[in-house]
């Protein structure tokens, strides 16, 4: 499979006043931002936010009902083909057979892309992602942290540009939620774009190039974690300056009452 060649040397995503509505329900209301090329974009929200809603509208699952948004240079509702030949989306839970070996299930995603010599490129993934050892295995003996990693690596068979992950660390332990940072940390230093939905804020503040907060349907705050520190003014306490974490950002943008949680938006 050929992965589509990027239209021009902007953003990997361009995002511009999208909106979404379910009847009466305003998910997006006018949304903007840009992702630059192999960096990592966290978009920080609590559960209803719109983050599900807005990665379903950049994968090209679902329409927008006002706006534009562009992902590797083709739009989203003119060039739906162009963008999923240059994505790739992980969703909250891993998306792996069981019953297959992980060698067997990165073989079947391969052969599912038409692509040259599947076990070669299952190989390479394998190693990539520590994962040769336990190639063999099958998938329902790996732990949470295993599971997921050969997820993302599943979304990496033909080498896409752009990757999509929504919530990637729901329901791991401590212990699994560090192999997968670590992924993902990799996946951006050989020049994968990553957009990452989260509600997790250690996650974000160890993750992510950029951060924008969505409340609400909008984007409040949209930058690095040095300029969103910048929006708070230091504590002092007994004198001693005290830099405002991302909590304290996130809560004092959002409203003390607003709880990050652990489930899925909605809708």
């Amino acid at each position: 499979m050929t992965i589509s060649a990027p239209r021009d040397r902007g953003p990997a995503i361009r995002v511009q006043g999208l909106e979404k509505s379910y009847k009466e329900l305003h998910v997006l209301s006018g949304v903007d931002f840009d992702v630059a090329p192999g960096s990592i974009f966290a978009l920080l929200g609590s559960n209803g936010a719109g983050k599900t809603t807005m990665v379903r509208i950049l994968s090209t699952l679902l329409r927008p009902d006002a706006g534009t948004a562009t992902v590797n240079g083709f739009g989203v509702t003119t060039e739906p083909v162009r963008v999923r030949e240059s994505i790739s989306l992980t969703g909250q839970f891993a998306a792996v057979d069981e019953i297959l070996s992980g060698r067997e299930n990165l073989v079947l995603v391969a052969r599912l892309r038409q692509l040259k010599d599947p076990g070669a490129v299952a190989d390479e993934l394998l190693a990539r992602f520590n994962l040769a050892e336990a190639g063999s295995r099958k998938v329902s003996a790996y732990s949470g942290g295993m599971r997921r990693r050969l997820d993302i690596a599943m979304s990496l068979v033909g080498q896409p540009k752009v990757i999509f992950l929504d919530e990637p660390t729901t329901g791991l332990d401590p212990e699994a939620r560090i192999e997968v940072w670590q992924v993902v940390k990799e996946l951006a230093r050989q020049g994968t774009t990553v957009l990452l939905t989260t509600q997790y804020l250690d996650e974000a503040e160890q993750l992510a190039d950029r951060i924008a907060i969505l409340h609400e349907g909008r984007i409040i705050a949209n930058g690095t974690l040095a300029e969103l520190k910048r929006l708070l003014p230091p504590a002092e306490v007994e004198y001693v300056e005290k830099q405002p974490t991302l909590e304290d950002i996130f809560l004092a943008l959002v409203g003390k009452d607003d709880k990050v949680g652990s489930s899925k938006d909605q809708p």
